[in-house]
């Protein structure tokens, strides 16, 4: 991450970005309008675990394993080849996440690294699991081709990563969001699953910021639903470290969240219907 922001509070800098404080206000808006739909007063829990269903589907097909839903649901074998590994990941990340909010404040590196060893399975070499790549590893991402890191460059910027998430921040859940993603997706600190797992934080702080307690809001839908290739010339805005760059990044992440809301106000009408 590159900007002229405030040592102090750098992230609230970018909150002040033109353009960004209307992505802030038009996500909130969206927000709010789904959690007073009236099925959320009594079928909220249903809401979340097909919010985390689809939501996992979705970042499964950015990491190159497009399923249908339908197909995700009905599976129950997710070994074997790799599509089949990557949604599992995913399925697998989207469980965990809730489980290590408060965690994260106190020790973000401990839940990535507990997000890779969920993510990896037994698909990688155990040596490899649950720690950030060493100097000659390759990394297995499908989609990112920005050039990689170095590992020196990877652990100090985890650790300045990890420092804007202990220290706060006054943003915007929704740029602290997007910052934490584009960081991951720059860094991919791990041998694999990197994709995954930067999405999985994204959802994280979502989260836990208070924006989506009830993690109903998928922004991996948004992410998905806008293509592949939007996607990544967003990156490329966030890769950039401009101010109008990173200002598209936080827009683009803006605008998955709204889809995300988008997808879980039609499961809701579905559920009134008695559709679903």
């Amino acid at each position: 991450m590159s900007t002229n922001a405030s040592p102090a509070d750098p992230l609230a800098t970018l909150g002040a970005l033109p353009g960004v404080t209307d992505s802030v206000d038009s996500v909130r808006q969206a927000v709010d309008r789904v959690y007073g739909h009236r099925v959320m007063r009594r079928r909220s829990a249903e809401i979340t675990s097909e919010a985390a269903l689809r939501g996992a589907r979705a970042s499964a097909a950015l990491s190159g394993a497009d399923w249908a839903l339908e197909e995700v649901r009905r599976r129950t074998d997710f070994s074997g080849e790799p599509e089949a590994r990557t949604v599992g990941a995913a399925l697998r990340l989207a469980a965990e996440a809730g489980q290590l909010l408060s965690i994260w404040r106190q020790s973000p590196l401990r839940v990535l690294a507990r997000l890779h060893l969920v993510a990896a399975g037994g698909a990688a070499e155990d040596v490899s699991v649950g720690r950030p790549r060493l100097a000659g590893e390759t990394v297995d991402e499908p989609l990112i081709e920005a050039p990689l890191p170095g590992a020196d460059e990877v652990a100090g910027r985890l650790d300045g990563l990890a420092g804007l998430v202990i220290g706060g921040t006054a943003a915007p859940a929704l740029v602290s969001a997007a910052v934490v993603h584009g960081e991951l997706l720059a860094l991919r600190p791990f041998v694999s699953c990197n994709g995954l797992i930067a999405r999985t934080a994204e959802r994280i702080v979502l989260i836990g910021s208070g924006l989506d307690p009830k993690a109903i809001c998928p922004a991996e839908v948004g992410h998905a639903e806008q293509g592949r290739a939007a996607y990544v010339a967003a990156f490329e805005g966030y890769l950039s470290g401009t101010p109008e760059g990173m200002a598209a990044w936080i827009a683009f992440c803006g605008r998955s969240v709204g889809l995300g809301v988008r997808e879980s106000t039609a499961v809701c009408e579905a559920l009134q219907r008695g559709a679903a």
